[in-house]
């Protein structure tokens, strides 16, 4: 029974957050947003004491329950293990190791390190959380696009509106690079020795290892019992069970109540430390539960309608802008400022997943790789747009109003004369003032003594909050004629 929930309560958890990053309608994230805030490390940088305490009474009180549950690269881990099982057609597979506590604890302190000396690139690579949502964000996502699109395509020619088509584009090379490494690395640990990563590379695993020492309830087993049968062992997939001696390592095991599930001879209980075992009668054999249902979710297969080149009207191809060259990246409305945000952000990549206007993508810095950073080639940040600041699980970016956004500096405007259309091409254009959503860009004549001069933008960089809707509609190609510079320190107007 007690593997029974915890399995049903593993696949929730990881169905439901796997599709807070697929979801690009940002539905979900008001139902369930709270599972990525109760995500152990993301609760320790926003400073979620109330979450904090809670993990850590709950392991206190059951062990390490977080890794096998909560945890959506852990969970993943499991699915990729059992499939292993399945072709190899091996249930009992795996051996006792003694625990690897030089190494565990060595990777603890670079982590700390890292955290506290604020390189968000090391902790982005160590925090498991942030490893599956990069995962699931620049792997999965694609495929649940491509899907999407594939659907739409068909409801197209039903008339029907159920779906309707959406943009599958790269948003970083080398986070895309790193997620695919990180998802080869953990499935051939997986695949191998069931939770090599967890309990060796992992440092919330490490964290909550050392506090399941001392679990009230705990996974015991009954010497007296015990055949000495090895099926406990070759079953325990963190390899922590020591049949030999009648011993679990702890801060190894996860609480995945497969043991319990395996031993014929009810020598193995999950009780109170504090007591004797005592004899109950044999529960039922449940051993051929599996994950299907999980995996399901790694199945899907795409066919898709191919994304096509924008084109004007069907006639001419629109050029792709270029990225500027900023002097400072640009944050978004919430971040406070750039030591702010690199000291919290833990680099999950669910403001990117869940940004309607495809403006944040990953990093390319070295100090803040992955961490996201804004960009309008492809949109702008609409000053009614709050979905980043909602779904932000870490403190990165505060949760903020509609009205409050509106009123918050993360940059200017910046015009570059050389680019801009008027003056290269001698006609009229006026987009930047047109649309700029706080009336922050004039228009004037370009020779102030020639009124009928060509007319150029500019800037009142007391009232431009950097949204960057200039930017992204100026028709300067491939480098916009004005573009946006970040702040360090965000302002407020």
């Amino acid at each position: 029974m007690l593997r029974k929930i915890r399995l049903t309560f593993a696949i929730l958890f990881f169905t439901v957050i796997t599709l807070l990053f697929l979801d690009f309608t940002g539905t979900l994230h008001a139902w369930f947003g709270w599972m990525a805030k109760i995500q152990f490390l993301p609760a320790l940088l926003a400073l979620n004491v109330g979450v904090v305490l809670l993990l850590v009474v709950l392991t206190l009180l059951v062990g390490r329950v977080y890794c096998s549950v909560i945890c959506p690269l852990g969970v993943f881990q499991d699915i990729v293990s059992w499939m292993s099982g399945r072709r190899k057609k091996k249930k009992y597979r795996f051996t006792y190791s003694p625990a690897l506590s030089g190494l565990r604890y060595t990777v603890l302190g670079l982590f700390v390190v890292a955290l506290v000396a604020g390189v968000g690139s090391v902790v982005a690579l160590l925090a498991p959380y942030s490893s599956y949502g990069r995962i699931a964000s620049n792997l999965f996502a694609p495929l649940y696009g491509w899907v999407n699109n594939g659907l739409a395509y068909l409801a197209e020619w039903a008339d029907s509106y159920a779906f309707y088509e959406t943009t599958v584009w790269l948003k970083s090379l080398p986070t895309f690079l790193i997620a695919l490494l990180t998802f080869v690395v953990l499935i051939i640990l997986a695949w191998k020795n069931g939770r090599t990563y967890c309990n060796t590379i992992c440092p919330v695993g490490s964290v909550l290892g050392f506090l399941s020492k001392f679990a009230l309830f705990r996974v015991t087993i009954d010497a007296d019992k015990c055949k000495s049968c090895s099926l406990c062992t070759r079953q325990c997939k963190a390899a922590c069970i020591d049949y030999k001696n009648h011993q679990i390592d702890y801060s190894r095991c996860v609480a995945c109540m497969d043991c319990i599930d395996t031993c014929k001879h009810d020598a193995i209980r999950f009780q109170n430390r504090l007591k004797k075992p005592q004899t109950a009668a044999k529960p039922a054999d449940n051993n051929r539960r599996s994950f299907l249902t999980a995996t399901a979710l790694l199945a899907t297969t795409a066919t898709l309608k191919a994304q096509e080149k924008k084109v004007d009207g069907g006639l001419a191809v629109i050029e792709d802008k270029k990225v500027p060259d900023r002097t400072t990246p640009i944050l978004p409305a919430g971040a406070l400022s750039a030591r702010h945000f690199a000291q919290h952000c833990t680099a999950c990549q669910l403001c990117v997943s869940v940004c309607p206007n495809e403006v944040l993508r990953p990093s390319t810095s070295l100090l803040k790789l992955m961490q996201p950073e804004m960009s309008y080639e492809r949109g702008y940040c609409r000053p009614e747009c709050t979905k980043c600041a909602d779904v932000c699980p870490a403190g990165a970016i505060w949760p903020i109003t509609v009205a409050d956004k509106s009123a918050t500096q993360i940059g200017h405007a910046v015009w570059v004369k050389k680019n801009c259309v008027p003056l290269t091409d001698g006609v009229e254009c006026g987009n930047c003032a047109r649309h700029c959503p706080t009336g922050a860009i004039l228009m004037v004549a370009s020779d102030p003594a020639a009124p009928e001069s060509p007319k150029i933008p500019v800037v009142n960089e007391e009232r431009c909050i950097g949204c960057g809707a200039c930017e992204n509609l100026c028709p300067a190609r491939p480098f916009s004629a004005i573009y946006v510079e970040g702040y360090t320190e965000h302002h407020v107007i």
